[in-house]
């Protein structure tokens, strides 16, 4: 089973691969792995990041959250089959994680930190007509493409003063995602309800991470969080968006490293 699920994931290792504890990094909807460039630069120890199933260079169309905890489930047996691990999850990402917990809690004994950044636990809105609609016709696309098009509407998903070359980046990805994957993950985000699936990180280190413009997983959703996780450290970024691994990249860094 993982080898079949690494050969259509686009799996990428940096730094120090005798090191004792690995950070596994996961990128956001529509995004892909090179969101964590800045942050996997600046990192000890060992990082591995993929691209999602239908994001980036990865196969596979779309999934449920529940089918993406189990494709980390399977880098995590082939890629870091022994010792610590720290799980750093961006909106989906995070989410991911909490479904790996709900489906997988004993892979929690080799966790020693989990960063939860832009991120939910469920209650997240529906689809509006508009996007419904605009769903029947990117689902049946092999990738949503005109990234330069959508560059100025991925703008309101940062926060103030955001560098436009992040914004040109971060449409890049969207670009590049699989329609399927595109339309399938949104009405993926509707069905997301795993508040609680946090008890498993109830004793495992925990930053929560939260922009305080964030228009996509307002901060209320990481407030939940941080109510679920009273031992957490919660973290806010006045004006900040939604990107943080873009737009913050330096303190997330640091953030996650301390985890590690």
């Amino acid at each position: 089973m993982a080898s079949f699920v690494l050969d259509r994931l686009n799996v990428v290792e940096s730094g120090d691969s005798s090191s004792g504890v690995t950070a596994v990094l996961l990128h956001g909807w529509t995004m892909d792995l090179t969101t964590w460039d800045r942050v996997a630069s600046a990192l000890p120890g060992r990082v591995v990041r993929y691209d999602v199933r239908g994001h980036g260079r990865s196969a596979g169309g779309t999934g449920t959250i529940s089918e993406l905890a189990d494709d980390l489930a399977a880098v995590l047996e082939e890629r870091v089959p022994t010792g610590r691990i720290v799980l750093a999850g961006h909106s989906l990402g995070g989410m991911t994680i909490m479904a790996l917990a709900e489906q997988r809690p004993e892979l929690f004994s080799r966790v020693s930190g989990v960063a939860l950044i832009a991120t939910s636990c469920g209650d997240l809105p529906g689809q509006s007509g508009v996007e419904r609609l605009a769903g029947r016709w990117l689902g049946r696309r092999a990738k949503v493409g005109f990234g330069r098009v959508i560059a100025p509407g991925l703008r309101v998903t940062f926060g103030r003063r955001a560098r436009w070359r992040d914004v040109r980046a971060a449409a890049a990805m969207a670009g590049n995602t699989c329609g399927s994957a595109f339309v399938g993950i949104r009405e993926e985000l509707t069905l997301h309800q795993r508040r609680e699936a946090l008890a498993v990180l109830a004793d495992v280190p925990t930053v929560v991470m939260a922009g305080s413009w964030d228009v996509l997983t307002p901060m209320k959703h990481a407030r939940v969080l941080a109510e679920a996780l009273p031992s957490a450290e919660f973290v806010i970024y006045p004006k900040a968006g939604h990107m943080l691994p873009l737009e913050r990249a330096e303190d997330v860094a640091r953030r996650v490293a301390s985890l590690m």
